[in-house]
């Protein structure tokens, strides 16, 4: 009798408790509707100090500054390369020889004639001072009518006829010298030096070959500047006007995403490409590499910084409710924003400096702490807190 007015007190507190519970969800509910319902702004952000730039983007290729390909202005048998792939050379150092000795046999041969025509020379030289000598004595004995008027003529004309033979053997003996000169040169081209300091990044012939320099100069091996890389980025149609040379830009790399390396726009080729009816501008960008680490066809991300604001105030642009255009100033665009007060929701309207896709700069009308409302869709996708952006 006892034990059942107990059961049925547990019962009615269970049951009360339940009845408790279902009306706080049913209240939480009704209050999620009723926000859900407003037109007004969900979430918050907090205004905080940060950099922001404005950039445009472009992929581009990793490409020596300065590179030179050294090829054999003679034809022979590459008698050895004194270079490997990696080595650094300086300017002048002995790269590669060619076999020597058919240059060595036409040089020997161009001496050889030259000094067989000086020898001609020097013999007709003889001549003439004799035929002179003839052609004055005769001369003398004409006044005494002790020779004819013929045999003076004869001694003339022999006297002429020397020194005309002489003028001839000057003649070769110049186009001997030019062509020993010739063959002494190309002597010397068998030996192929660096004509840079820079690195050998190429090799495209091996000892043994045998080059052929008729036609065209063979390549054996390409030297680079290393210490200095050049970013060939190609830039849309739509922004490359944008894009001037001195520019500052920098870029990243698929192997450090995180690490930036700064460099200028040395130029813009006036030239397209066009790939699959893009039309794409070079732009070439020089970029220092004294450590090395950059690398001939590595792919990049190029940033062209068009401004950039450094420790101002950042707004995100989601905030920004609508633009006033009659509040424009000449700093800066004019839009209106929600700011939260302890008063309640306040309408601004602020000026923005630089700005990217996310962010602004403020330059009036928020102070750093301001909380500024986002709207409801823009909200879902956003945190209380403005992020900072990331570090440059």
């Amino acid at each position: 009798m006892i034990a059942a007015p107990r059961r049925s007190r547990r019962y009615a507190g269970w049951i009360l408790l339940l009845l408790i519970l279902g009306g706080a969800a049913a209240w939480y509910r009704m209050q999620a509707a009723h926000e859900a319902a407003q037109p007004g702004l969900a979430t918050s952000a907090t205004i905080a100090r940060g950099t922001v730039e404005d950039v445009v983007t472009a992929q581009g290729k990793l490409e020596t500054r300065e590179y030179v390909d050294v090829g054999a202005q003679v034809s022979g048998q590459l008698k050895r390369v004194h270079v490997e792939i990696g080595d650094v050379v300086k300017k002048g150092q002995l790269l590669a020889e060619i076999d020597p000795r058919v240059y060595e046999a036409r040089v020997q041969a161009d001496e050889a004639r030259l000094r067989t025509l000086r020898a001609q020379l020097a013999e007709q030289e003889a001549q003439i001072r004799f035929a002179q000598r003839v052609y004055e004595r005769n001369r003398r004995l004409i006044a005494e009518q002790a020779v004819s008027q013929e045999l003076l003529e004869d001694s003339e004309t022999s006297w002429k006829t020397a020194e005309a033979r002489a003028s001839s053997l000057q003649a070769q003996i110049e186009e001997a010298q030019s062509t020993l000169d010739g063959d002494r040169t190309n002597l010397t081209f068998t030996k192929i030096y660096a004509p840079i300091d820079g690195t050998v990044v190429l090799q495209s012939a091996q000892e043994g070959q045998t080059l052929n320099a008729v036609q065209s100069a063979p390549v054996i091996v390409q030297l680079a500047d290393l210490d200095r890389m050049t970013v060939r980025a190609q830039v849309a149609e739509a922004d490359v006007m944008r894009i001037t040379p001195g520019q500052p830009a920098y870029f990243t790399t698929l192997g450090a995403m995180e690490e930036r390396w700064q460099g200028t726009v040395r130029q813009v080729l006036p030239s397209p490409e066009v790939i699959n009816e893009v039309v794409l501008y070079n732009a070439l960008i020089d970029v220092d590499n004294s450590d090395r680490r950059l690398m001939t066809g590595m792919s990049v991300q190029v940033f062209f910084v068009l401004g950039r604001a450094e420790n101002v105030p950042l707004v995100p642009l989601a905030a920004l409710r609508e633009r006033v255009p009659e509040a424009d100033t000449a700093a800066g665009e004019a839009h209106r924003v929600q700011v939260k007060t302890p008063g309640g929701v306040e309408s601004r309207v602020i000026h923005l400096g630089i700005r990217n896709r996310r962010v602004a700069a403020v330059l009036d009308g928020l102070e750093v702490g301001d909380q500024v409302l986002l709207p409801a869709a823009a909200g879902s996708a956003a945190t209380p807190t403005m992020r900072m952006p990331p570090r440059l």
